[in-house]
């Protein structure tokens, strides 16, 4: 990853890269986490020869940056962890009261 700033391999490390539980990196490059990306995502289609061709497809994307997922898929797509990829919820209005905003914010942790 040394074609990038160092701050943008801060932040792949922080946030994106796979790590296993002892925090001994998974991905050892950026290359690792966008194969992992497009094997999860790809992973839906259930013909073989099908899911291969969208595999690269997923991958030439992501390399070339044409493609870039939100942060939970970056981080959550085939990293075997349940966790959610949706990136983005939509919750009502919450009332100007301290009830209220303690019931969104239970609302929003039962989400997550």
């Amino acid at each position: 990853m040394s074609e990038f700033s160092a701050l943008s391999q801060e932040i792949w490390d922080m946030k994106y890269r796979l790590k296993a539980a002892s925090g001994e990196p998974v991905d050892k490059t950026l290359g690792d986490s966008w194969r992992r990306i497009a094997v999860a995502l790809a992973a839906a289609e259930s013909d073989s020869t099908t899911r291969s061709s969208v595999e690269a497809r997923f991958e030439d994307a992501l390399r070339d940056f044409r493609f870039l997922p939100a942060g939970r898929i970056q981080a959550g797509a085939g990293s075997e962890r349940n966790v959610t990829l949706f990136n983005c919820f939509v919750m009502g209005v919450i009332p100007d009261d301290i009830a209220g905003i303690f019931e969104h914010l239970k609302e929003a942790a039962l989400t997550m």
